[in-house]
């Protein structure tokens, strides 16, 4: 059994050892309540702002005086968010701090000469998530029933097995492609564990930051106006955007060519993605004016190939998809049908 230590849990605070040590130490939410712990709620609503923006939060693991309140805001952040109950916020939440302990995790694999350092990681995989991981000098191994149950998500012709160094049935990886095979499930883990927080009442100084946190998710509820002339597979990336799930980057690369080939703007565009767990403003604009073509070299990128699309798992075919071989052709070999 591994002995957790306070840096561990301000790792990773949604470990089940996390509630263990709150109640060994004596904290409650009717304590937490009182004014004098009002830094602590104003921590955790930051730590939720900045999940929003889509960046990821940085805890002072080296900070001995800050290490209780670096946990507490974690758990009062859970607090504010199930008191709100706002799935936008919820989301977005839950996959910043999958992020943020994808990197911790990465980085306690690397430390591979400390067993005790790489013996938490592993234990987190194979616990929490049924990830079996080993080591092989430089390597992580996986197996490839794991590997392929966890790599469908992605799109990239890296992750295709084809492309990935396999032997007697296991594939091997570097220590930043074995924890971002499982943000997904760990993302999940983290939004189930808000979901399940049972709160009858919040203390009276919590309410403040719930009601701001109501104000905080006003920016993200543009609802979308998906047009009936829009291919199915541009229909779908709007539908999961809206519903605040994640699209993977081709998606996201599909929608933005395909509506800049039909003459919308940068500026249109952008607030399609304000729902997108990870959305960045900075990024999304950056990103959508080199696809543009209005920065860098100028080069302004097409919308791509329905062949190309079947080969990422992003086309929705229906019967008025016969003969086009692009999404932008949609419609337009239907009225030349006619």
């Amino acid at each position: 059994m591994i002995q957790l230590g306070i840096r561990d849990l301000v790792k990773y605070p949604f470990l089940a050892e996390t509630g263990e040590y709150l109640r060994d130490k004596g904290f409650n939410l009717e304590q937490l309540g009182h004014p004098d712990w009002k830094p602590i709620v104003e921590k955790a609503y930051g730590r939720i702002v900045v999940a929003t923006t889509g960046q990821i939060y940085g805890s002072a693991i080296e900070d001995f005086e800050n290490m209780d309140s670096e946990i507490l805001s974690f758990v009062i952040a859970i607090v504010l968010l199930k008191s709100a109950g706002i799935p936008t916020l919820i989301k977005r939440f839950s996959l910043s701090e999958a992020r943020r302990a994808e990197r911790y995790l990465q980085r306690d694999l690397l430390q591979k000469k400390n067993e005790t350092k790489l013996e938490l990681p592993l234990k987190i995989m194979q616990d929490l998530f049924s990830v079996k991981v080993m080591t092989d000098k430089e390597d992580f191994v996986i197996s490839v029933s794991d590997y392929l149950k966890r790599a469908v998500q992605f799109h990239e012709k890296e992750w295709k097995l084809i492309n990935r160094r396999v032997e007697n049935g296991f594939v091997f990886l570097t220590a930043h492609e074995t924890v971002r095979l499982i943000r997904k499930e760990l993302d999940g883990y983290i939004n189930s564990k808000i979901q399940a927080v049972n709160i009858p009442s919040i203390p009276e100084t919590f309410r403040e930051r719930v009601s701001d946190l109501s104000l905080l998710a006003k920016k993200f509820s543009e609802y979308v106006i998906v047009s009936s002339d829009y291919p199915p597979c541009i229909k779908h990336a709007i539908e999961v955007l809206d519903r605040g799930e994640n699209l993977p980057h081709s998606g996201r690369f599909m929608l933005a060519t395909y509506l800049l080939s039909k003459g919308q703007t940068a500026d249109q565009i952008a607030p399609l993605f304000k729902n997108a767990p990870d959305y960045n403003e900075r990024v999304t604009r950056y990103q959508l004016d080199h696809i543009a073509g209005s920065s860098g070299k100028g080069t302004k990128y097409s919308c791509p190939s329905c062949d190309k699309l079947k080969s990422e798992n992003l086309c929705f075919e229906i019967p008025e998809c016969n003969g086009i071989i692009n999404p932008t052709q949609f419609g337009k070999k239907r009225t030349a049908n006619v």
